[in-house]
């Protein structure tokens, strides 16, 4: 039998497996491969050496955003300023104004406070729920919430006391727990413009409590006035306009704490021209007349620049995607070998350093039937001429493959993996046993 075995492999049918073996084993191997046992001190060296990922297109981490249009939306540039100063000013007091209760208007936002159903141990025990249902309804152009179940209550121009008994009577028409609580979240149909020499001109909304002069100007972040002789807190209330010395200001607390209204327009001056004053005014009643409409052209001119800027991005994008599926772009790769489910070449990802188990087991993994998980490679070169390094890695404990996990994978790897030593037999012999019938044929034809 051996010399029929010699006799094979002399004709060229002897199976040759590949395996690697060190530079101290094949003097003729023309490259030279260094063989390193896979341990944490080997993978920190070979971790060491520089790689930066690629990068995918920036459209992949942008958003369709457009610029910003809340410059066309805010309140007018502060009036021009005179240059002459009169010898006084004249202080001219509103007519006071009695607080009355706050009345809830369009774009006002309710919270409604309702009790959770019980659960059904509850209902049995007679506990009820200690937890409430709390929910924000938005007051409608037409001065309702639509509450579920319950149907649309109207609830705009009432006071929170008069909208409460409204809720209750349509929770209670619709067969509903009329347990609940109604307050007001947030405040947007009243509203009082500060502008002029204040540190962030405003639109102050009225709530609960009155708004007061001293007050609105605080919200506006202060007075900003170099020079207090000259300067003046102009207020406009339905079409009359009024005048306070800021000295006046500071030394009466009586006129800090005059009560502002819904539709007021304040404008604190540091040079005296009513003219001015009086074009800003002008200037807030034509922005509240022309709000509606100028807010729909800018949304709509948003909306425009952000549907274009989106499929912008999304064309970027679905050209990467093409150009990566016809292979037609520069890629980082590295190469499985030996027995595993499939051989092949995979892309190293985009954005993160992908390391040996990511190799190992992408597209099935190794086939444990005819792989040895003693001798699993990771080879990586190191130029023409500067040999092999060949990292090691026995998974015969399958607790070692957890330094697989943390050995990161450079550009051109191979990984390899060793068959079995009874493969290496079945193949010698599935390839012998032809072989040998074949050359006794020949022997037999020759005869």
């Amino acid at each position: 039998m051996l010399c029929v075995l010699l006799l094979i492999s002399g004709c060229g049918a002897a199976y040759i497996a590949p395996s690697v073996e060190p530079a101290s084993r094949n003097e003729s191997a023309p490259v030279d491969i260094v063989v390193v046992s896979m341990t944490p001190q080997a993978i920190a060296a070979a971790n060491a050496s520089p790689y930066s990922p690629r990068r995918v297109p920036g459209a992949f981490g942008q958003t369709a955003s457009v610029p910003n249009r809340a410059d066309q939306l805010d309140l007018p540039q502060t009036p021009g300023r005179p240059v002459d100063r009169p010898t006084a000013l004249e202080l001219r007091v509103p007519p006071a104004v009695t607080p009355a209760s706050y009345r809830i208007g369009i774009s006002d936002v309710l919270l409604l406070a309702t009790r959770a159903p019980a659960t059904e141990a509850e209902a049995l025990t007679g506990i009820l729920a200690a937890q409430n249902q709390r929910q924000g309804y938005t007051v409608q152009d037409d001065g309702t919430i639509a509450i579920p179940n319950a149907g649309r209550v109207q609830v705009a121009g009432r006071t929170v006391e008069d909208a409460e008994a409204m809720v209750f009577q349509a929770l209670v028409a619709a067969e509903l727990d009329p347990t609940f609580s109604l307050e007001i979240a947030e405040f947007n149909s009243k509203r009082v413009s500060i502008g002029g020499a204040v540190s962030q001109p405003a639109l102050v909304p009225i709530t609960l409590q009155p708004l007061r002069l001293g007050e609105a100007l605080q919200l506006a972040g202060g007075i900003v006035a170099v020079d207090q002789d000259y300067a003046s807190i102009r207020l406009f209330r339905n079409g009359t306009l009024y005048q306070i010395p800021l000295n006046d200001f500071y030394t009466q607390s009586r006129l800090q704490r005059i009560v502002l209204t819904e539709g007021d327009a304040v404008f604190v001056d540091t040079q005296y021209e009513l003219d001015r004053a009086q074009q800003y005014f002008t200037d807030q009643l034509a922005l509240v007349e022309a709000e509606n409409s100028a807010r729909a052209n800018v949304l709509n001119q948003l909306q425009t620049e952000f549907t274009i800027r989106r499929e912008q991005l999304q064309e970027q994008r679905d050209n990467f995607a093409a150009l990566t599926e016809l292979d037609a772009l520069e890629r980082d790769y590295v190469y499985r070998s030996g027995e595993l489910v499939r051989q092949s070449r995979i892309a190293l990802p985009y954005g993160r350093v992908a390391n040996l188990a990511d190799a190992i087991y992408a597209e099935g993994g190794f086939d444990n039937a005819r792989g040895n998980p003693s001798q699993i490679y990771l080879l990586r070169g190191f130029g023409t001429s500067a040999g092999v390094r060949a990292y090691h890695l026995d998974a015969r404990n399958p607790g070692n493959l957890i330094l697989a996990t943390h050995m990161q994978l450079r550009p051109n790897d191979f990984i390899f993996i060793e068959e079995q030593p009874i493969t290496k037999w079945n193949r010698v012999v599935s390839q012998f046993v032809p072989s040998l019938f074949n050359q006794a044929a020949s022997l037999s034809t020759g005869l």
